[in-house]
């Protein structure tokens, strides 16, 4: 193995889980999330000796990631994809989960794909809105704007039950 490729395999396993919840935070489906990391980091390992600010591959690979996603929408095969109300194998988790979270996700993947993609990088990944800005290829007003509009449709959607300190009740 080549010292390329043992860098590249070393930043493979330390970043991948992380790169995974980002996908599937873009694309709302875990299957379309291993699809688009995998051509990502099939990019990413062509690009690897072009990267030269190390520091910065993370925000390459997000770039990546942004771009695969948009780019499966214009994909003709994907417009006839239907979703289903039941999914045929699911997962199990070990975990309490009072059904907010899914409800939640449910109102965030009813955002336009550009604006999910803002909050998902701001909110999840905690990114400023600089590196937000960067990693989309958009502005920093845009982002401010893109992420103030999704922020105002989460509160109008979120159902009240959802929101935090909720109403009493009389």
């Amino acid at each position: 193995m080549s010292a390329r490729d043992a860098e590249f395999t070393d930043y493979l396993h330390a970043r991948q889980p992380s790169l995974l919840r980002t996908a599937y935070l873009l694309t709302g489906d875990r299957h379309t999330a291993e699809d688009v990391l995998q051509t990502s980091l099939a990019k990413l390992y062509l690009a690897w000796d072009k990267v030269n600010d190390r520091n910065a591959v993370d925000a390459y690979v997000r770039r990546i990631m942004v771009n695969e996603n948009n780019s499966l929408w214009r994909k003709p095969w994907k417009r006839r994809e239907h979703a289903i109300d039941t999914m045929p194998d699911a997962a199990y988790v070990d975990a309490y989960d009072d059904g907010r979270s899914a409800a939640l996700w449910e109102v965030v993947q009813s955002l336009p794909p550009k604006a999910r993609a803002v909050v998902v990088l701001r909110f999840y990944e905690q990114l400023s809105e600089a590196e937000t800005a960067d990693v989309l290829g958009i502005s920093v007003g845009t982002v401010k704007s893109q992420c103030s509009r999704a922020v105002t449709a989460l509160r109008e959607r979120v159902p009240a039950d959802l929101r935090p300190g909720r109403p009493e009740e009389s």
